[in-house]
């Protein structure tokens, strides 16, 4: 699902049924996503312009307990395609700046 949203996203083909479906499917599926896959998948529907409120909570909802499985592409990633898409996700950003603190002192970034 993350692959192919990403890869439409990416090719910046337009294709609102496609993104409807993975969506629907995805939010049914989001509990055996990994930090790869929550993150192509909201970075996908941020540059696809395509609105998925359920979609965006869910993401949130699995990727705020894994934040420190997520590498620093990732947690920018993530951070950027909640921003882009203008989706209110307090505890996810919260969890993101307390995740990515450590690594900027690491130099990750």
């Amino acid at each position: 699902l993350a692959s192919t949203a990403w890869s439409f996203a990416a090719a910046n083909h337009s294709a609102p049924l496609l993104f409807d479906a993975i969506a629907q499917a995805a939010v049914l599926r989001v509990d055996q996503f990994g930090p790869r896959s929550i993150a192509l998948t909201a970075w996908a529907f941020s540059r696809a312009s395509h609105a998925s409120p359920a979609l965006f909570d869910a993401l949130a909802a699995r990727a705020t307990p894994l934040l420190d499985e997520f590498d620093a592409q990732g947690l920018a990633n993530l951070a950027w395609s909640f921003a882009a898409a203008g989706r209110p996700a307090t505890a996810l950003f919260d969890g993101i700046a307390a995740a990515a603190g450590p690594r900027l002192a690491a130099g990750e970034y």
